[in-house]
């Protein structure tokens, strides 16, 4: 039988040790620890497994589950290990001694220490002072020579053996960044961010040869960088990101990316065919080629070589993660977090073929095993706090294993090398489910047919438009709206989208309305093709606006008067209503209007706008007057009127104003005093029988109520003497 898997979770009340495929069973010589336990970790070669509690650190034989050491650390909230195993690191919470002074929180100890006591006492190797938990740990070349922490303005290279003095420094001013390199060579990559108008810059140094960088990149747009090394330590990418956007397209900063190699032969910027921000990159085990995830919504996946020459694109989609397995032949492109949580597992070794695409939604953590054969995917707090559980896939595409727990803080595989577990035949013959796996699918139900968008009552049944479907299912392309105000560009980096021209069409500005047409007299016709999107009622206040603003260009034409009735403040009959409604007891006094017939005549006025009284309109006649008026020496105003020596003769006498017969309906008169007093009491009546027979139907009344009914007589009686009559 193949040596089994094995992975290790850390809940909430406890740590447990797992053998997976293809056992699926506890570790018989681990005992399950209870307790309030901070963390738990694997050394990089998968010899031991380390867990902290409140008052110790406890190490065991991973392989095993036996108890090879304890450290006497207490408040431990961070663990690591060295590449070997050698050397354990533990980081506790800042803190000061009596006399204020920082004490040093960061310490290393040796794993197997012969010099230890019963009681696990022993003196540690080395120890710092160590602020910051972000890039807590020190940093180990892959045969454990050296290690290397950051201070303010350097990094401070080590001897593993001896801690207590600085073996050598990179003084570098500003840098924020750095990551050993594994493999063979040792290399050194620093990162600077920009500073005082400076560029940002990544250099690339032997270890110890600092005089001169190897490989260096300056690059604009960099807060902060990810540095990546590929597993045989010969290039590094560079993931670039600013905490602000500047173009104003995304809330959560510019990504760029750049590849260097070790020795200085080749440096580059990734260029990417698809605009957004960069989601994800990872190495592949070969050191050869990487893949990026990258581009708006749905994204794009690529496939590079090592010399940033793109080898492959899969299908748009939306995806954001990109995993190569441990022996390189698959490949997961999946969207986790905000997405729907699809895994696509493609075949690399068979021309990028698709395997499969497993549904795994909810997902916070999905890692290869070792085997290059099993995916794990778990939903783990804080992310979620329900459905908290580790499921274990085959690489064709079933589920193995399922388990779920009430708060699962955090899951890892054992790290085991490649030569342990030959891929062989990955694919056939399927193993078999544990007998969970099949429960689960048991209890899961499958929907009758596919679940889709929201469509409304009267979208159902016909073809969906092209600009609700996505750009991967054969939508337009995505255009990225600017948030400042900007012109939009397609999503590319093609020329902007334009507006079609059509051979002899006039020239339109590009600043207009979409779909605007130029009218007679400067106006703009706001006829386009969506109109069968408008509802009647806009559709008919549309047309209104169109005829209006055609007639009043028809009118400048043909005299260069707009329409009667037209004036700055309204029509005319508000101007001959004013003075009626300054004083109520004038003979031309008329009853008031109602507030609906007020607003409608507001309306009608702030629709009939014409030019304002001082505006001179020009004629062909007054155009000929003023071409002779310029010709004897005088000149014209800006409102038209002629000046000059020669302009009291050759000006006309103005034109007597046309006569305007204004008609406007009059509102018919609400009766006298004693009118009004006979309906306000007839109302009471009938607001009087109302409640009788409410009262008779058995409902009962209110104490106000019933005083109403009581008032009948003394109503009937006011309405006798103001004459009426009772219905």
């Amino acid at each position: 039988m193949a040596q089994p898997t094995q992975l290790a979770f850390r809940t909430s009340k406890q740590i447990g040790i797992f053998d997976a495929a293809p056992v699926y069973e506890r570790l018989p010589g681990f005992q399950t620890p209870q307790g309030n336990l901070r963390c738990c970790v694997y050394s990089p070669d998968g010899r031991f497994f380390a867990w902290a509690s409140p008052d110790k650190v406890t190490v065991v034989d991973a392989s095993v589950g036996h108890i090879v050491t304890e450290l006497p650390a207490d408040n431990v909230y961070e663990l690591g290990f060295s590449h070997s195993g050698t050397y354990i690191i533990t980081w506790q919470r800042p803190t000061k001694d009596e006399e204020g002074n920082a004490t040093k929180n960061l310490k290393i100890w040796r794993t197997i220490d012969d010099n230890a006591g019963e009681g696990g006492e022993r003196s540690v190797v080395g120890k710092f002072v160590q602020k910051n938990q972000t890039g807590w740990n020190l940093q180990y070349t892959s045969d454990e020579e050296y290690c290397a922490r950051t201070v303010t303005n350097e990094v401070q290279i080590y001897e593993s053996k001896d801690l207590g003095s600085v073996w050598n420094k990179l003084r570098v001013e500003g840098v924020t960044d750095f990551a050993l390199s594994p493999g063979k060579t040792h290399s050194l990559a620093v990162f600077t961010p920009e500073r005082n108008g400076q560029p940002a810059s990544v250099k690339v140094f032997k270890i110890p040869e600092f005089s001169a960088p190897v490989s260096q990149k300056t690059f604009f747009k960099a807060d902060k960088v990810q540095l990546k090394w590929n597993q045989e330590g010969t290039s590094v990418i560079v993931l670039a990101q600013t905490e602000v956007d500047k173009s104003n397209k995304s809330y959560y900063g510019e990504t760029n990316m750049y590849i260097l190699s070790a020795n200085g032969g080749f440096d580059s910027r990734v260029q990417l065919d698809k605009e957004g921000p960069i989601h994800d990159v990872s190495w592949s085990p070969n050191s050869k080629e990487f893949g990026v995830t990258y581009g708006y919504m749905p994204a794009k996946t690529t496939i590079f070589n090592q010399r940033a020459v793109a080898q492959h694109s899969f299908a748009l989609g939306p995806r954001n993660t990109i995993i190569f397995s441990p022996h390189g032949r698959f490949v997961i492109v999946a969207g986790f977090g905000n997405l729907a949580g699809q895994m696509d597992i493609y075949d690399l070794e068979k021309n990028y073929e698709k395997v499969c695409t497993i549904e795994a939604s909810n997902t916070s953590s999905c890692e290869w095993s070792p085997d290059g054969k099993h995916i794990l995917t778990a939903t783990t707090s804080p992310r979620l706090r329900v459905d908290n559980g580790i499921r274990i896939w085959h690489v064709a595409g079933g589920l193995m294993y399922n388990e779920e727990f009430v708060e699962l803080y955090h899951v890892v595989w054992r790290p085991q090398s490649t030569l342990q577990h030959p891929l062989e035949n990955p694919l056939h013959p399927a193993p078999t489910p544990h007998p969970s796996a099949m429960e689960f699918l048991g209890k899961v139900k499958t929907p009758s047919k596919p679940a889709g968008a929201y469509r409304p009552p009267g979208a159902r049944g016909t073809a969906t438009p092209l600009a609700f479907k996505r750009e991967d299912e054969g939508g337009a392309a995505f255009v990225r709206e600017m948030m400042s105000g900007k012109e939009p560009r397609t999503n590319g980096f093609g020329p902007s989208a334009g507006r079609r021209a059509v051979p002899g069409a006039e020239t339109v500005d590009p600043k207009a309305a979409p779909g605007a047409a130029a009218l007679p007299g400067g106006g703009v016709s706001l006829t386009t093709d969506g109109d069968e999107n408008l509802s009647k009622a806009a559709l008919k206040n549309k047309k209104k606006r169109e005829a209006k603003k055609a007639k009043d260009a028809e009118g400048k034409d043909n005299g260069g008067l707009a329409a009667p009735g037209s004036s700055e403040n309204g029509t005319p009959e508000r101007r001959q209503e004013r003075p009626r409604s300054r004083s109520r007891g004038g003979a031309g006094y008329d009853s008031p209007r109602r507030p609906q017939e007020q607003q409608q005549q507001r309306r009608e006025g702030s629709r009939q706008r014409g030019p304002p009284p001082g505006l001179n309109i020009s004629t062909p006649e007054r155009r000929q007057q003023q071409s002779r008026e310029l010709q004897q020496g005088g000149y014209v105003n800006g409102n038209g009127n002629a000046k000059g020596p020669n302009a009291a003769k050759a000006a006309p006498p103005p034109a007597p104003a046309p006569e305007l017969t204004v008609t406007s309906p009059m509102t018919p008169s609400l009766g006298s005093p004693e009118e009004k007093k006979v309906r306000s009491l007839l109302k009471k009546l009938r607001a009087i029988d109302d409640l009788k027979m409410r009262q008779a139907g058995g409902e009962k009344l209110e104490g106000t109520q019933v005083l109403k009914i009581g008032t009948e007589e003394q109503v009937r009686r006011e309405l006798t003497a103001a004459g009426g009559v009772d219905e």
